[in-house]
């Protein structure tokens, strides 16, 4: 029996993994999906990891500074994290969003103690189609408010704490809880954390683990498609087409990418089979993995993770 927590911050991590064996019999694919439960982290998101990482890191390094107020621009699943962790620790949150991500994220943030700074898309986005031209706008707003608040930069693209949290813990996890048989390990790359962090802390333990990024396939810049549609697709909070700086390309063993309808009937099919009420980017994983079972790796071993919990997007097509 787990003991009492002091904190709401110490339920974080050590998620469970459940064998995804209705979907490959659904979908008559040979091999294993082993999926990490990130939904069940206390922001209902993997991103709950990242921001713990980052607070604690910067207040020890005294960076951060006792009561100074913290500001990160966010999908909502980061924004989420740094809230709770922020108002456990005593640090005032503010985050900075795009009015493109789904109504109840910024309403979660604000339950929990948060600043929300909703950010206008650009001219021609559509609402629930989060693209890189949107995040470049957030991101100046970002900037804007740090200098004026006096803001610590919670920057989980650039801060190394931030894919250190997968590194250190998602991946160790992962390694024990499976006993070191793992073949594969694919993710949806937002801001790159988890599958810098997790695929490096893989390879450590065996460098023949083969890791592939998932893309939308209007975004597919890592397996050097073009974009289209300006980018625009519907799996909220990854694939904004940028070469991110937390991604070592050495680490890529491939390339896979996903529809949204591919996404979004993944995710419902998770639910219906498995249980697991889960966000459209999960959905993307775990077709992502079919694929691969389909193909090169038949009769393989793949692990991921399940980012966020499906009461994320009650507002938007995937549950209707």
């Amino acid at each position: 029996m787990a003991k009492i927590l002091e904190n709401i911050y110490e339920a974080i991590g050590n998620t469970p993994l459940l064998h995804l064996r209705r979907m490959t019999e659904y979908y008559g694919v040979a091999g294993d999906i082993y999926a990490k439960l990130e939904y069940l982290n206390p922001g209902y998101s993997k991103k709950d990891r990242p921001a713990l990482q980052m607070i604690e890191e910067a207040q020890a390094s005294g960076e951060l500074k006792p009561g100074q107020p913290v500001i990160e621009l966010t999908s909502g699943n980061t924004g989420t994290g740094l809230s709770l962790v922020c108002q456990a620790k005593g640090h005032p949150f503010i985050a900075v969003m795009s009015e493109g991500n789904s109504v109840e994220r910024a309403r979660m943030m604000r339950a929990l103690g948060a600043e929300v700074v909703l950010v206008p898309q650009c001219e021609g986005s559509v609402k629930g189609q989060v693209s890189g031209k949107d995040l470049a706008l957030v991101e100046q707003r970002a900037q804007q408010l740090q200098k004026e608040r006096g803001a610590f930069r919670a920057d989980q693209f650039k801060l190394e704490s931030s894919y250190r949290a997968h590194l250190l813990h998602t991946a160790q996890e992962m390694w024990e809880q499976t006993d070191g048989q793992i073949d594969c390990f694919v993710d949806i790359v937002g801001s790159g954390g988890t599958f810098e962090g997790c695929a490096e802390g893989l390879k450590a333990h065996r460098s023949d683990i083969r890791c592939y990024v998932v893309e939308p396939e209007t975004a597919a810049v890592y397996a050097g498609h073009s974009v289209q549609n300006e980018g625009r697709h519907k799996i909220q909070g990854c694939g904004y087409a940028m070469d991110l700086v937390s991604v070592k390309k050495e680490l890529i063993d491939g390339c896979i990418q996903v529809s949204d309808e591919d996404a979004l009937q993944t995710a419902r099919d998770l639910a219906r089979l498995e249980g697991t009420f889960v966000g459209i980017s999960s959905g993307a994983n775990v077709h992502a993995a079919i694929q691969l079972l389909r193909g090169k790796e038949k009769g393989k071993k793949i692990i991921l993770t399940l980012n966020d919990s499906g009461l994320k997007y009650l507002s938007t097509d995937l549950f209707e």
